[in-house]
């Protein structure tokens, strides 16, 4: 969309403009070649005028859209700042389930070597036990010094047996536990890691959400600012013009009774004040989308006064391939059927620029 550098001032033309001019050129002071008359000044003052309650109608607009969009970054990072921390615990918890999950593992691995090794022992001695000679029981009688150590002699081989055992059932008990504790790290690693992705997700998107909100809150107050100044622009232009005519009433006043006819202000079909000819739809949008020029087709393929897309053109009953071949008259009237009294202004993305439409 074109958006002309300045804004074209109104030549207004009044009956008798001439005759006029005629009676006061012999008294009134010589005006520069290109000097604007009274009438034009006026006309561009008003015109600077429209512009300006235009300017700063959009830029309020604008300004508001801008202060929601920064509430709404604001909202999304502290939502993102909390999915962050989310996600942060998640993986937390995963690391922690992990380090376990590796700890246990290792300590089923030396378990299961430590219940070879007694497996390995007691066989040992159990081989032993079978194969070595086995004392008589008078041997271990008169053997033993007395009753009492006969007794603890046997005590202690029991002792021994029963050690043994307990000990490859204590390893076996410890390496059973250690492969349950395995099995339930490892259901739970595999639980948390979803959880954490799924925190990671959320935060991702939650990151290209406030992203996306930054780049149009950004958009929005450059916009603003952009309003501001051409605001600021016009309104110093409007003040230029106003000195420049005061001058020049006050320097007519003085040569003779001044006499203004009432200037023709040509209007849009749309309501609005044009830029030099009749519009089918409002000026402003006009102004922003073509500068009140008949375009070539664009990068796009928009072309005309109005823009038209070829499709739209077509649609409408356009009599040539693109809309800058036909007349200003077949313009305006299919611009205005697309514009069906306002309704149809979304067709135009600069009626949302210039505050029409939201």
């Amino acid at each position: 969309m074109l958006v002309p550098s300045a804004l074209r001032g109104r030549t207004g033309v009044v009956a008798g403009g001439l005759l006029i001019a005629l009676l006061l050129f012999a008294v009134l002071p010589r005006v520069a070649p290109g000097a604007q008359s009274s009438s034009q000044l006026q006309g561009t003052i008003d015109q600077q005028k429209g512009r300006e309650r235009q300017l700063r109608t959009t830029a309020q607009k604008l300004g508001a859209l801008e202060a929601s969009a920064s509430k709404a970054v604001a909202a999304a990072q502290g939502r993102l700042a909390e999915v962050q921390q989310e996600y942060g615990v998640a993986q937390g918890k995963l690391t922690a389930t992990t380090t376990n999950l590796r700890t246990t593992r290792a300590k089923l691995v030396r378990l299961r070597r430590k219940l070879e090794q007694g497996r390995d022992q007691l066989a040992a001695v159990l081989r032993n036990r079978y194969t070595a000679d086995r004392p008589g029981v008078i041997d271990v009688v008169v053997s033993s010094k007395g009753f009492s150590q006969l007794l603890e002699r046997i005590d202690f081989l029991k002792r021994v047996q029963a050690s043994d055992t307990k000990l490859v059932d204590l390893v076996r008990d410890s390496r059973d536990a250690a492969k349950t504790d395995e099995a339930q790290f490892a259901r739970l690693r595999v639980t948390q890691a979803r959880e954490a992705q799924q925190a990671a997700t959320r935060r991702d998107a939650m990151a290209s959400m406030t992203a996306g909100l930054e780049q149009r809150r950004a958009s929005l107050a450059q916009a603003h600012q952009a309003r501001v100044d051409a605001l600021s622009n016009a309104r110093a232009k409007r003040r230029g013009a106003e000195r420049t005519l005061a001058k020049l009433e006050a320097a007519q006043a003085k040569a003779a009774k001044q006499y203004t006819a009432p200037s023709a202000t040509p209007r849009a079909v749309g309501g609005s004040k044009g830029g030099g000819s009749s519009w089918a739809i409002p000026w402003a949008i006009v102004q922003c989308e073509s500068g009140g020029q008949n375009f070539t087709p664009n990068y796009l393929g928009a072309s005309g006064y109005y823009q038209f897309m070829p499709a739209t053109w077509k649609a409408l009953g356009g009599s040539t391939p693109n809309a800058y071949q036909a007349s200003k008259a077949e313009q305006d009237r299919l611009a205005a059927k697309l514009w069906n009294g306002g309704a149809g202004a979304r067709n135009w993305d600069c009626a949302a620029i210039v505050g029409i439409t939201g």
